[in-house]
This record gives structure tokens, sequence and C-alpha cells, in this order.
């Protein structure tokens, strides 16, 4: 791993997502106490529900139940041998491999597929044009699904059978560089940047319950918010001074969504999404204390749009509040293709990741929010109105008014010394408080009217000492058990040179990996006080020095690292997907599922992996189905245009488009592949094995030819796609690092499998023969001692021919395919079919192992 980057991210992601948030300066330098370790007991709200009194003193000591000692995990037994799944789940699978971090690849389990629901450009309506990557306009991209998928929510359609469903998707942000071709006009860049963001709502349908999820075109559901889409400001500030502007004269209402992150189901039925990064697409006056807190300054933008929109400036007259009106929580009814989505006021102004809500035992709607920045601060909002059952036109009106709070944590161990090591009473826990900032319609914050605190959020919680955190991404209300999870990502600046040391809730410093807390609220959901642990600190335990999965093992779990977005499954199985792992473990980004009971708590098994520079996103577990579903988001975004580094998910030559794909059971049938041919079989198990996947129109190709890069490929997949270093020099003119099945190629060069030309070229496209497929076969058994065939092998194949060993031994291996009249005819092109037929039975009739000799 010696080209790994420890702790940064891509610098295209970097300047592009959040607008080099950490290459400036740390937005919280308020000076409010950092985190306290005091210890004091943690008592269980279920405890105090009716726990009894020995066990409400044994959660007292341990602070929230069900994480054992490091010492007692240890007798959690070794893993099953076949896969189980936890809880009960019907999703059961063999945890993949980690995949390392250049490989453009999705990976799922065997025995299992995955498939692309929609992509980047994708029509959601017919009078829409088939997306070009040539001739890309505003007007098109406005009629087609939006750039770097994010949060996603997937709710059946009632009445259906589990046929039809509605989904809804946010686009977080656009990378022209690799969208858009070169010498496109800057302002024409502007105008499509600014209509692939917003959100996306789509219908769907499927044949049944085993069968992958399609987008309808032209749906009754389907719609586009994009730049120019009416919002509605709700709640307390609604109407403030410090919202009105040329375009919204009375501050209650404004254009567009931006920079939208995760978001939440409620349980009403509607979508919300968090209006994260939106900082990076104003240029703003000379630094102000608000400005500077927010990430905001007087430089020109990366995407320039203040050129060609005025609200995008705030020195321009009459736009001085309008970048006021991002940074909100937004409510969307998916089902009212008619309806006016709303920005709530009552739910303060940050860097939202997301907001996600359960019902308190007293009927208040709970949501808990995260500010994701480094130092920044976890929230909770609890509704004024209380919800009731099945009356959705008054639940649509609970996060319109509330009380607004922010946390500060303490803990049970005392000082932290940074490294991230378990302290001595066996677990990283404590309590908390939620610190009022408004209540009861009253700003608890001095000096600051409720309209200045719900704007200017972040000033407000500086001045009332909560704990900062390591990025609090997503925070999820688990329905199974009522506790929450928050994932921290990560945080490079803890403990460096001016900045805040470790404490027990963000235990190490330069914290590259980041780590999940889990929360239990004392008393009522509603309440102002909890319980908490570390659940996870994540990162390679064979990389990292100080590791933690609640005690389980170490040596069992798959390495994790950067968790950002959440899930549960319909058990209460935690799953967390990742967001830049390749640059501090050396891995893709990917799908997790943890365990959250029992002696496996703490078990990390990984399902699946996305592309090369791709961050995984939005997950949805229908466990119930087997099927699960992800957001891709920014595949490929190191590269340009020219030289793109990712041509996932269709690997046409072009570029890479960030999709969202159903993961589900393998029932592997291609339109083009009768079950009756002789190659069936090896064709089903090649595709089931992810060594040749069938095509994303549902084809096989059986007949198509098969390319060098193609043939290495396979056989690099046949052999575990082992890790491959980069080599200094390249071997090849025509190969270089980044180009589709460059791993496989520098691996079956350096294994002697493949072999370049002589003028230096590889010729990754050129076709293989069958002869030079035995070849391949041949040197990648290990080139076993054979004898030279003595008389033909095939009749028309003499024994003095060349290659005609080889020809032998794929023969006497029981490897080859022959024509009806028993030739081998070796110098005509491989097709898949033979292909498929020649690896099925190496591997899974044969038994010949890589370099068997």
């Amino acid at each position: 791993m010696k080209d790994h980057v420890a702790g940064k991210r891509s610098p295209v992601t970097c300047a592009l997502k959040c607008a080099n948030a950490c290459l400036g300066e740390t937005c919280n330098s308020s000076a409010n106490a950092t985190f306290r370790d005091i210890a004091s007991a943690a008592l269980s709200r279920r405890a105090l529900l009716g726990g009894g009194a020995a066990g409400a003193l044994a959660i007292a000591v341990a602070g929230t139940a069900g994480a054992p000692s490091a010492e007692a995990a240890t007798a959690a037994g070794p893993l099953p041998a076949r896969p189980t799944a936890p809880g009960g789940s019907p999703l059961e699978f063999t945890t993949i491999q980690p995949v390392e971090h250049t490989a453009d690849e999705f990976t799922v389990p065997e025995g299992f597929r995955w498939q692309p629901v929609i992509k980047w450009g994708d029509k959601l309506f017919s009078d829409a044009p088939d997306f070009d990557w040539e001739d890309q306009s505003a007007e098109a991209q406005r009629l087609q699904f939006g750039y770097n998928n994010d949060y996603t929510e997937i709710q059946e359609i009632p009445h259906t059978s589990g046929r039809r469903a509605v989904m809804f998707v946010n686009h977080e942000y656009t990378n022209e560089n690799i969208m858009l071709p070169p010498g496109t006009d800057p302002e024409v860049a502007a105008r499509i940047g600014m209509e692939a963001h917003g959100l996306s709502v789509v219908e769907l349908e499927r044949e049944n319950a085993d069968s992958p999820y399609e987008y309808v075109v032209d749906a009754d559901l389907n719609r586009r918010f994009v730049a120019d889409t009416r919002y509605d400001f709700t709640g307390p500030a609604a109407g403030s001074e410090l919202l009105r502007t040329a375009d919204s004269r009375r501050g209650r209402h404004t254009r567009g969504t931006f920079g939208n992150c995760s978001g939440g189901l409620t349980p009403w039925g509607t979508l919300l999404s968090g209006e994260e990064n939106f900082n990076g697409y104003f240029r703003t006056a000379a630094d102000s204390a608000e400005n500077k807190r927010y990430g905001m300054g007087a430089e020109p933008t990366v995407r320039g749009w203040e050129d060609v929109d005025p609200r995008f400036d705030t020195t321009n007259e009459g736009y001085e509040n309008s970048a006021h009106h991002f940074g909100w929580i937004v409510e969307v009814d998916p089902w009212d293709p008619e309806s006016t989505p709303r920005k709530h006021t009552a739910m303060g102004r940050f860097k939202h990741e997301g907001a996600n809500i359960i019902i308190a035992e007293d009927r208040h709607a709970v949501a808990y929010m995260g500010d994701d920045e480094k130092f920044d601060y976890l929230y909770k909002f609890v509704s004024r109105k209380k919800y009731v059952e099945g009356n959705t036109r008054h639940n649509m009106q609970l996060l319109e008014d509330g009380d607004l709070y922010v946390a500060r944590f303490s803990g049970n161990s005392g000082p932290m010394d940074g490294s991230g090591e378990v302290p001595a009473d066996g677990s990283f826990d404590g309590t908390g408080t939620w610190i009022p900032l408004v209540v009861d319609g009253e700003s608890r914050v001095e000096g600051m009217d409720v309209d200045e605190v719900l704007v200017r959020t972040r000033l407000a919680a500086d001045t009332v000492s909560p704990t900062k955190m390591d990025r609090c991404e997503d925070v999820q209300p688990s329905l199974t058990s009522r506790k929450v999870y928050v994932a921290c990502t990560n945080n490079d600046g803890r403990g460096t040179e001016g900045k805040e040391g470790p404490d027990e809730v963000n235990p190490r410093t330069v914290n590259r990996d980041g780590h999940v807390v889990e929360i239990d609220e004392l008393g009522n959901q509603s309440g102002a006080s909890f319980a908490w642990n570390l659940l996870l600190v994540c990162g390679d335990p064979e990389q990292n020095d100080a590791t933690y999965f609640s005690g389980f093992p170490t040596e069992k779990v798959s390495p994790i690292s950067c968790p950002d977005n959440l899930a549960f499954d319909s058990v209460g199985n935690l799953w967390i997907s990742t967001d830049g792992a390749p640059s501090t473990i050396g891995f893709n980004d990917g799908l997790f599922r943890v365990t959250l009971d029992g002696k496996q708590r703490g078990r990390v098994e990984q399902f699946a992996s996305v592309p090369v520079d791709a961050e995984t996103c939005g997950p949805i577990v229908h466990d119930q189905d087997r099927t699960a579903f992800v957001s891709v988001q920014h595949p490929g975004e190191d590269g340009s245009y020219e030289k793109q580094t990712s041509y996932w998910p269709e690997f046409a030559g072009t570029g890479p488009k960030p999709a969202v794909v159903q993961i589900l059971p393998s029932t592997v049938s291609f339109s083009d592949v009768d079950p009756e041919t002789a190659e069936y079989q090896a064709i089903v198990w090649s595709a089931q094995h992810g060594i040749i996947p069938g095509r994303e129109d549902g084809t096989f190709r059986p007949q198509g030819t098969v390319g060098r890069r193609a043939m290495a490929t396979f056989l690099y997949r046949l052999a575990g796609k082992p890790e491959v270093t980069p080599p200094r020099n390249e071997p090849f003119g025509d190969v270089e690092k980044g180009d589709a099945g460059y791993r496989a190629i520098i691996w079956a060069q350096r294994e002697g499998i493949v072999r370049g030309y002589g003028d230096g070229t590889f010729r990754p496209a050129q076709k293989v023969t069958r002869e030079e497929a035995a070849v391949m076969l041949y040197r990648y058994a290990g080139s076993p001692a054979y004898p030279s065939p003595t008389k033909p092998p095939y009749p028309d194949v003499e024994p003095g021919a060349r290659n005609a060993t080889e020809i032998a031994w794929l023969k006497a291996r029981g490897i080859a395919t022959t024509w009806e009249d028993g030739t081998f005819r070796p110098t005509v092109a491989l097709t898949r079919a033979s292909a498929a037929s020649f690896l099925y039975r190496t591997d899974a009739v044969q038994h010949v192992a890589f370099r068997e000799g």
C-alpha cells in the first residue's frame, strides 16, 4: 500500500464537494470548553423503564448497556463456517474481501449481482433528449436524472403488490471536469451544473420481488427539483429580515436547493434532505465572523455561479442575505408532484448532513442532526405538536415549530492520550446533556433573538459550550432498540497544533478513520440527558495501532474506515456506507453490516465495494427481499474528460456516471442465451462468480469476441483478484494507471501469463484467438511440465505447430472445447461463450489452481 495517502480525500472531491473545508482555517475556532472527562453514572433508559435495580447498577458502571469489555469479549468464539445473518435476517452472505482502491469495479458477495436502477442523464420524461456526452444542455438536464446521487429512499406504492415504488434522491454536487467536453462555454457549464444539482423523484417498477427495479419514464410522480424550483420557508425565522432578498422581499420563499447530502424518511411518508456544503456556492463580502464561521469568503468560487446568477454573490445589492436561504432541512412530499417543498427554519441552519426522525414515547417527533464539519456539533429537534397516526396533513406541520438542542458529552474514564486505546475500564462511555438553544419559541442564547439563533445556529451554539465532534454525519435512531447512532467520519485535525485534543467521545488524535457513537436517551426520547458509548473505533486492524469493535475480535472483522451514512434492516442490524477509505486504509469504499447485540456485537461484515474514486451513499436494506441499494457517488472523480479514471457503469469508453444500484440475489439468465445451449451452465457460472458478467441490457453476447485486456481481467478474477502494486515504470506504452483493466494486465504480465509486443505495446483491444487463450490458461496454471505431442491433438493442430503443447495440455486436462467436426480452430477469435467454458472447466470442473505447476 505504498501509494496510499493517509487521511486525505481526493483533492477534486475536496474542492467540489466541500470547498476545501479542511484546507482553510477551522470554521469553529470558538473558545467554548472542549469535552470534559467527568466520571459519572450512566443509567439506561430501559433500566429506568423497568430494568430492575441490579440491572441499573450494572449499566451505571458500564455506560450504555451492550458493550462488553475488551477482555470479556474475547469469549465471542469463532465465526460460523457458513454465512448466517444476525438477528434472523434473511439476508445471508459471505463477507467479501476488501477491494484495492484502484479497482474500477462494483463488487458483491458470491451469489449476488448488481444492476443500476438509474444513472446520471437518464431521462425522466419522454420529451427529454437521450443523453449525449457531446451535446449536453441545461434544458436537457432539467428533464434528466441529476448528478452525484447521494441520499436515496424507496417506498412501495400502495396496492401494487410490491411491483411499483417511488424513489427519492439527492443530487449533492457536480464535477464539470469529467462531465463536460473541454472548451464548454463557462456560462453553459455553470447552468448545466446548476440543473444537475437538486432532487429527483422517480417511479420504479419490477416484475416481482425477485426482479430488479427499473425506472418509469413519464410516470405520474416523476419530478425534478432544479435551480429555480420554489421552496417555502416555515417556522420562526420565516419572514425574518435575515431572509429577505431582492427575489424574496418578504423572506418567505426561495429558489433551489444545493449541496444536498443525506436525509431521512419521516413516519408520515415525506422525505427530508440536508443542505450541507452550501458555502462553496457563494462569494461573500470581506470575512465577517458569520462568514468565517460558515466557511464563506470573498474569493471567487470554483464553479463561478456568481458570474451567471446574482444571488450567489452576496455583495450584490439586494442579495446580502441570499446565503441565508441555504443550510436548512428540506421536506418534500414525493406523493404530490404539485406540492411546494419547504425549508424548516425551526431545525436550525448549519451544514446539515441530514435529519432522521423517531416518535418519542410522549408522541413528539424527535429529529437528530449532524453538522458535518470538523469540530462542529450534534443537534436534536423536538416538535411542539404531537404526532397523530394516520393524519398526514397534521404531521406535515410537526417540523415547523419546536425546541432545538445541541449536545455536550462527558466521559467516565478520565483523560484520553489520543492513541484510541480502550480505556482501563474496558469501554469508551459516559453521559451527556442536550443544551437548549430555542425552547417554547424563545431563545435560550443570551443576546440573540430566535430568528438569529436559527439563521446563525453555529454562532449561537458556540456560546453554550457543546462538544466539538469529529464530523457528525448521518445520525440514525433505531426503531428496534430506540438507540441513536452517530457516524463521526474523521478529523485529521484532532490534537494537532492549536486544535482541540482528544476526549473520550473523540478519542484519537489525527482521527483519519472515524468512529461510531451509540446514544441511549435517559427517560423519554425527547428528554434532556443521555448515556453513550462508542460502538466502533474504525480502521484496518492490520494497519492501525488502535481500533475497537465493541470488544469483538479485531482479526474477525472487515476493515472499515470513514463511516458516513447509516441504515437499519428489518431486524435492527446497523448498515454503514463509507466515504474516504481509499485514502486512509487503501481500499475502495463500501457497504458494511454491523451486529449490535449479543456475543457478535461489533462484528463488521463487508457486503459491497464501489468503483475507483467513488463514495458509497444512501444505503437502503430490504433484507426480507434479500436486496439492498446504494448510491454510487463521484466514480472516477480524479479523472478528466479526456483521460477518465473510471468508465463505470457502462464501460463504453466515454466516462463514469453516478448511479443508484440495486444488489440482489443472482438468478442468472440472459435474453440471448438459450438454457439448452452447451455453454449455458458455464455462462451462468462465470456470471454468478463475477468473472464474465453480463451486459447492462440483460444480454451476455455469447458470440462477442474477447480482447486481450478482457482475457487478462477474466483470469485475474479467476485467481481471486490478488493485490497489485503499481510498477515504477509502466511495462507497456499503451497501458497506463487508471485505464480499464490496468491491475489485471499488470498482474498477468508479472505472472508471465501475458506478454507485450516488440514495439512495447500490449494492444489491450486486440482479439484473443483460441490458441492464445490456451497459452494463457497454460501459463495461469504455472506452465506445468507436459510433453510435446507426437500426434495431432486435433485434426487442425499438428504436433510441431506453434503452441501445440499448450493446446494438447488444454485437451488433456479436459478444459478445451471443440467444434462439431472435432477441430480446435486455433486461429479463430475466442468468443465470450468459449471463454466462459474454458474458465468454468478450469476452475469448477477440473479444479486447476492458479500456478499449480
